[in-house]
């Protein structure tokens, strides 16, 4: 098998390199997988969103049930396929992100446009409040989850888009800031996780701070009880907040932000936490 052949010379070249093979959850993953269990450590999946759906939540939802259809898919072949026992090749998800909805289609709106250059669509706070969804789903799935890379950076379908003179974070790219310098290390276990709420928690490093991230993805103003087993919280702490209470709010280059991350010292806090709508608030909250 070709996959077996390269695998054998890159190694060759260095035997510690690590081999993600090109997959597609379903029978062409399976059959990589069933005939080179040897010469996988990971396995490259993708997905994109290209329905867009009337309620918000429902939207951001899509972002979860494909993770969980394609880790489901893996789980599933560890469970079925004798020549998976005894190995943890994990999955890489090598691209995913909203796209363009209705695709080929022949709509052309607002939203279906692409207004920065070919394929170039702009994501509204609604494609943010399902990329944050989608990262607590990503922790939440990292015994299996090797890497999740959103697709793309500048333009295209990026999250952050420019023009002759100037440059904006995406409603999207705004949730990836956000998460990648104010989100924990050490997975949290959340028990009580009521949709549409999507709730996800990571100690820090240093297991000094809770870190919870929160996406209320309706149009209501939510309150959030916390229940800590094993710590306690010390009344102190920050807020990392994004929300707009229009879902179809959106940032350009050429028109100033819409959409920022708004960022606030919390003191008093205490075990009820209060998420405005259509929100995604990453709380860092001191514990002793």
């Amino acid at each position: 098998r070709k996959q077996n052949w390269v695998v054998d010379k890159m190694r060759e070249v260095d035997p510690d390199i690590v081999c993600i093979a090109s997959g597609n959850a379903g029978d062409w993953s399976r059959g990589l997988l069933q005939g080179c269990p040897d010469h996988i450590d990971a396995m490259a999946e993708h997905y994109y969103i290209t329905e867009t759906l009337p309620d918000v939540a429902a939207h951001a939802d899509q972002v979860i049930q494909r993770i969980r259809s394609i880790t489901s898919f893996h789980r599933n072949l560890r469970r079925d396929l004798d020549v998976l026992k005894g190995k943890d090749i994990k999955i890489a998800m090598t691209e995913w992100n909203y796209w363009n909805y209705n695709t080929g289609r022949g709509r052309i709106n607002e939203v279906d446009a692409y207004i920065f250059g070919e394929l170039g669509r702009r994501y509204f706070m609604k494609d943010a409040l399902g990329i944050a969804a989608g990262l607590h789903e990503y922790y939440r799935q990292s015994d299996i989850m090797l890497l999740a890379t959103y697709a793309q950076t500048v333009n295209v379908i990026g999250c952050v888009k420019a023009s002759k003179t100037a440059a904006a974070f995406e409603t999207t790219g705004l949730v990836l800031k956000l998460y990648r310098n104010n989100y924990g290390t050490i997975p949290v276990e959340v028990t009580d996780n009521s949709e549409p709420i999507d709730v996800a928690a990571a100690w820090t490093t240093d297991r000094k701070a809770l870190t919870i991230g929160i996406v209320n993805p309706t149009e209501q103003e939510q309150k959030i009880s916390l229940d800590l087993k094993g710590a306690q919280l010390a009344g102190t702490g920050t807020l990392g907040l994004i929300a707009n209470s229009d879902p179809m709010a959106y940032n350009d280059p050429e028109e100033g932000e819409k959409v920022v991350i708004e960022e606030k010292q919390l003191s008093n806090v205490t075990d009820t936490l209060t998420v405005p709508a259509f929100s995604i608030s990453l709380y860092t909250l001191s514990v002793r």
